[in-house]
């Protein structure tokens, strides 16, 4: 009777994990995230699950967002997520919306907060659009260093199982595409945020997913940012008259014109101060210490991000004023 027992309790078991994983909801190696995430709706096709504000690592990596696009004809996700199983629940909030199949995964940029939970996309067979400078990064040593490191600082949910995954497009350009009654234009920006970053429009609910162009209620990470292009695309994105606007991280920004402006004062503040300090020949770290913060502070992220990012814009700013790229 013992034996009958273990035998059909093994049997539902497989049955229950057979189910599981038709549904996309299992994956061996880590654990299941556990943070709270919920999928806001933005408009008549879209809903995004917003991360919580801190660094990289806080909150089970789950710090940036993610977009979903319900089309009548398939799932569009923007951006994947910083773990694989931030990616998993992700994608059983998707579940409960719709079983349309993922169709496509948009990338904004290639840092890991964003792209690690691609794997869980991957293996649905989901087609998987980058931009160019996606590329540069995976092809470099900061890829693997980077996962690395992250196998550390986020165990168990970034683990050996989890892996970078090349897109099936680099996009050089911006493309549109229909997908049901949805009509999707995708616009690579180059270089700004990272080595390269995209935008993705979603008509007719005229709602623009940015990526870490911008940053919502936070200071912004600038990594090897070009700040000086940066702040152009930003002007240009005040022309654009938007119904909402999702960040890479943060609250969608329903007054997008208004909200933009947080980030492009934030870089040019750090370009002003730290353009004077290289024209007057100061030092960083005594030009960094005169110099009154008090308009950033108080945001989540400062003491963790500012210097570090001050510190670019002082090497970029010097390379400019030489005129080096």
């Amino acid at each position: 009777m013992r034996f009958s027992s273990c035998i059909l309790a093994g049997l539902l078991l497989c049955s229950l994990q057979t189910s599981l994983a038709a549904a996309g909801t299992v994956a061996a190696g880590f654990p299941p995230a556990t943070v709270e995430m919920e999928l806001r709706q933005v408009s008549e096709h879209v809903w995004f699950a917003e991360g919580k504000q801190g660094t990289a690592t806080d909150n089970q990596g789950f710090v940036s967002n993610a977009g979903v696009v319900v089309t009548g004809a398939g799932v569009v996700v923007f951006d994947a997520l910083g773990t694989p199983a931030l990616a998993r629940l992700l994608l059983e909030k998707i579940r409960a919306l719709t079983d349309q199949p993922i169709v496509r995964v948009i990338v904004s940029h290639y840092h890991a907060d964003h792209i690690y939970g691609l794997q869980v996309f991957a293996d649905l067979d989901a087609e998987i659009l980058a931009p160019e400078g996606a590329g540069m990064y995976l092809d470099s040593p900061a890829a693997g260093e980077r996962l690395a490191e992250r196998r550390v600082s986020l165990a168990p949910w970034v683990d050996d199982e989890t892996r970078l995954v090349r897109p099936n497009r680099l996009l050089k350009e911006g493309t549109q595409f229909r997908l049901g009654d949805v009509d999707f234009t995708v616009t690579v920006v180059g270089s700004a945020h990272s080595d390269g970053d995209l935008t993705m429009y979603v008509a007719p609910d005229r709602v623009m997913f940015s990526g870490d162009i911008i940053f919502e209620g936070r200071v912004p990470y600038l990594g090897d940012a070009d700040t000086r292009r940066w702040l152009q695309i930003l002007e240009r994105m005040e022309r654009e008259k938007l119904v909402a606007l999702v960040p890479g991280h943060g609250g969608v920004l329903e007054k997008p014109n208004e909200a933009i402006g947080l980030t492009r004062r934030y870089l040019t503040y750090l370009r002003e101060q730290m353009g004077r300090a290289v024209a007057d020949l100061v030092p960083f770290d005594e030009a960094y210490g005169k110099i009154d913060w008090s308009g950033f502070s108080d945001l989540p992220a400062f003491e963790a991000a500012n210097r570090r990012n001050a510190y670019q814009v002082y090497l970029s700013m010097e390379a400019e004023l030489l005129g080096t790229p």
